[in-house]
């Protein structure tokens, strides 16, 4: 059986094509070969994502950002590449060529955030819900994949 590739990508993959990486993986299972990346990645990723991740049982302290033109460059072919990146900034979202489906999920940032720590994290959870949701929602549509978790 041939797996589904998806790559998600954001601007620094830091956080929202992370966590779409991760939901994915955990719905789609060994049907799905899924990764992310970013055109301008960052040294790690974002600490209260990792925070709000780890809270549905996602561990992401061990991942690091990756760039879109490292797997590019490997000669990585995807079946649907999805951008991440809000609805502002998606003129400055990359593009990975020799795709066959492109799609755009606009998500707030959560590096853009603000208030006191709490009221940061919150919005954070809220962003993570929102992936979480439209990945769940497009197993079948988009890709075609009953889930294997819930």
């Amino acid at each position: 059986m041939n797996k589904l590739r998806v790559l998600f990508i954001c601007t620094q993959n830091s956080a929202r094509s992370q966590m779409a990486e991760e939901f994915l993986r955990q719905y789609g299972g060994e049907a799905v070969e899924v990764e992310s990346a970013g055109m301008e990645p960052a040294g790690a990723i974002n600490p209260l994502v990792v925070q709000a991740m780890r809270e549905v049982g996602v561990d992401l302290a061990h991942k690091k950002p990756q760039s879109v033109f490292d797997l590019f460059r490997a000669g990585r072919l995807y079946d649907h590449v999805i951008t991440v990146c809000d609805s502002g900034a998606e003129g400055g979202c990359p593009i990975f060529p020799g795709l066959t489906q492109r799609r755009h999920w606009p998500f707030p940032d959560p590096a853009k955030v603000t208030g006191s720590p709490e009221e940061r994290l919150a919005e954070v959870r809220r962003i993570r819900d929102l992936i979480r949701d439209q990945v769940r929602s497009q197993l079948g549509e988009v890709f075609a994949l009953r889930p294997v978790a819930e």
